[in-house]
């Protein structure tokens, strides 16, 4: 099929990557009881503000990335670092539980953006392009199904195709005019889009955080493990990405499959 044996290596380790254990897995290793017990204890109502959580906070992600995110600073990733940040700022939240996490949620997830914005660029993505910079807020809607998805939709590449008509919409929309219409309903689309994969993984991070358990160095722990998730959908998004850049699409998929 014409890959490199260095093509094939990344792209099964990509794979391996995008089928890494769920974020709800995880928390319930490191808390030892299940999320379905913190599913229990969230107050009634809470889906409904998760979501209007998760959306105003990819709402200001979408700003950021259009904004601030370019191709300055190193080829390497500072996974390392941006985790030390969401750690700190777990940290802070834990002290205080359920309650921070309209304050926390901002935060975290504007370093995870960041985060994702770096393994973006190590894996060769120009972020002066509108395209690779949707790419990095589309990652959020990788780390988790919908609620309505059934097996054959929540696979990355069938939630990739779910995707792909909003962000090219939205892509065409920001290169000829701009977030000049924030509420325009093309970027509005994109967003609730994003948010309903999102809004899965937020609320099993809430879940984790309404146990009731070690407060400060609990919140840090959690949200490494948060950091953790998305990095590494991050790092498998963009290594086939990239491999798609050099390959195409169709044949980076069949591989993908294949492995």
């Amino acid at each position: 099929m014409g890959f490199s044996k260095r093509d094939l290596e990344d792209l099964a380790l990509a794979k391996q990557l995008l089928q890494s254990p769920s974020l709800a897995a995880r928390l319930t290793s490191l808390l030892g009881t299940p999320i379905e017990k913190g599913l229990e204890m969230l107050p009634a109502g809470w889906s409904g503000r998760v979501t209007q959580i998760s959306q105003g906070v990819l709402h200001r992600a979408l700003d950021l990335a259009v904004t601030t995110l370019d191709d300055a600073g190193s080829r390497r990733s500072r996974d390392s670092l941006h985790r030390l940040l969401v750690a700190a700022t777990g940290a802070g939240g834990g002290w205080f539980g359920l309650p921070a996490l309209p304050i926390e949620l901002p935060i975290s997830t504007t370093i995870m953006l960041r985060s994702i914005a770096d393994i973006a660029r190590s894996e060769g993505e120009s972020l002066r392009e509108v395209g690779a910079r949707l790419a990095c807020v589309e990652v959020f809607a990788l780390g988790g199904p919908s609620r309505s998805d059934d097996a054959a939709e929540s696979g990355y590449f069938a939630v990739r195709a779910a995707l792909a008509g909003a962000v090219s919409e939205a892509a065409h929309f920001i290169t000829q005019r701009g977030l000049a219409e924030e509420g325009a309903p093309v970027l509005v689309r994109f967003v609730t889009q994003v948010a309903a994969r999102f809004n899965v993984v937020v609320t099993e991070k809430a879940a984790a955080q309404a146990i009731p358990i070690l407060g400060s160095a609990a919140g840090a722990a959690i949200n490494v493990l948060f950091i953790d998730h998305f990095q590494d959908i991050a790092r498998g998004h963009f290594i086939v990405r990239r491999l798609e850049r050099h390959h195409g699409g169709e044949l980076v998929q069949a591989a993908f499959d294949m492995l």
